[in-house]
């Protein structure tokens, strides 16, 4: 009974981590080393199961009955490395009737190292079924492993599923010769396919109609808005920014994106503009957040922090009636003061010069760059990522998400 409770807590811990990492890899104040710790928990859960071998099972089939993205996770795991085909029959059978859980299943392939993919990821790219394949594509893309997308017409794939997400693979790959593939599905009637053709345009060097598409995708609601609004802005130049964040401003509704859109776009002459935002507490942390990335000051030890605004209050909270269930979506964002923040500039602005792109604090070079990878938050690192691309085309997009000690690992061997 004892074993019982505490292999049932394992899945159960290991499961909401892995959730909860989800929305950790694109955090505002989240830094490579928080990932690694948080890694090391989810690793400690899994190997608690592990030293179960196959009387955890039944454990991971009994939690599989209420399924979710991060219970298939922790299933997906041993059932890879125990080359469990049964096993691993079940969980796709799974994703392909709850589409919610196949982010989990997919994040088990990318969680283990190469190794123990051998073999099968090779059976699902063969498969007939269209989720295998795009599970099997997926899997090579966050090990930055071609899975033959122009030697075998992965892009051509017939079904949207699996084109999509071969198309998606080319950027992150660095794939050049899938250029041509890309360029030509920006057409694509499927419009997850035409997305993601842009975008891996762009991400490849292409900076004419793909970044059109890109930049239409980042002004309009939708699911890729925010990764559309980010590379867009990082692949036009200053002064083109300028002109989407004219746009932008025409409309209030809009505030929210032109305050991260004038971090991105990097000019320091927004600097005093968004100083005044920092007055407002419905903009402050955002807008002392796109401070960050133009100057690179981190504001709570540069003592530049001030205090939560008294009575200030941000959804859920624990009152039933509350209408508000909504996540605030500047939390962990440091509360800027303004006073202190323009005292700062006052003494540093003159090391910038308007008109110029800075990315925290100094113009775009590889090195800067990498820099931050080291020891930025992750959305930081995320703009970092994309800038070695755009200025490297051909680069293999650097996975942010991906285990922290693979991405230390890798750092460690970038110069």
């Amino acid at each position: 009974m004892i074993l019982s409770n505490v292999f049932r807590e394992h899945i159960n811990e290991a499961a909401y981590l892995h959730d909860t990492r989800l929305t950790l890899s694109m955090a505002a104040s989240i830094g490579l080393r928080d990932l690694h710790r948080f890694d090391e928990r989810i690793a400690a859960h899994l190997d608690g199961l592990a030293v179960a071998d196959e009387d955890a099972w039944p454990f991971y089939a009994a939690a599989l009955e209420s399924p979710s993205s991060g219970v298939v996770f922790a299933a997906t795991v041993p059932a890879i490395g125990d080359r469990r085909q049964d096993r691993l029959d079940r969980l796709f059978a799974l994703a392909e009737a709850v589409p919610g859980t196949r982010t989990g299943l997919t994040s088990a392939f990318g969680w283990l190292d190469r190794s123990h993919l051998q073999g099968v990821v090779a059976s699902l790219l063969i498969s007939e079924r269209p989720l295998r394949r795009t599970v099997g594509i997926a899997a090579c893309s966050m090990h930055r492993v071609d899975p033959g997308l122009v030697s075998a017409r992965r892009t051509l794939d017939t079904d949207p599923l699996v084109r999509a997400r071969a198309l998606r693979t080319a950027g992150e790959i660095g794939c050049d010769e899938a250029v041509s593939s890309c360029e030509g599905a920006v057409g694509d009637e499927d419009p997850e396919c035409r997305f993601w053709a842009a975008w891996s345009c762009v991400i490849l060097g292409n900076r004419g109609t793909a970044l059109e598409v890109v930049t239409s995708a980042g002004l309009d609601a939708g699911a890729h808005r925010l990764r559309a609004f980010r590379l867009s802005l990082q692949g036009m130049s200053t002064s083109a920014a300028h002109g989407v964040l004219r746009q932008l401003a025409k409309d209030h509704s809009q505030l929210r994106w032109l305050i991260q859109g004038s971090g991105i776009a990097g000019d320091p002459d927004y600097v005093p503009w968004l100083i005044g935002h920092m007055a407002n507490q419905k903009t402050a942390r955002l807008a002392g957040e796109a401070f960050s990335v133009i100057t690179g000051v981190d504001l709570a030890p540069s003592g530049l922090e001030g205090k939560q605004p008294e009575g200030f209050e941000s959804g859920p909270n624990d009152d039933p009636d509350d209408p508000n269930v909504d996540m605030d979506p500047d939390g962990g964002l440091p509360w800027p003061d303004p006073q202190k923040v323009e005292a700062w500039w006052a003494a540093n602005g003159s090391r910038f010069q308007n008109g110029q792109r800075y990315f925290m604090g100094a113009p775009v070079t590889r090195e800067h760059c990498i820099e931050v990878l080291k020891n930025g938050y992750q959305r930081q690192r995320i703009l970092a990522a994309h800038y070695l691309c755009l200025l490297e085309p051909g680069t293999p997009l650097f996975n942010t998400s991906a285990p922290a000690w693979r991405q230390q690992r890798l750092l460690a061997n970038m110069t």
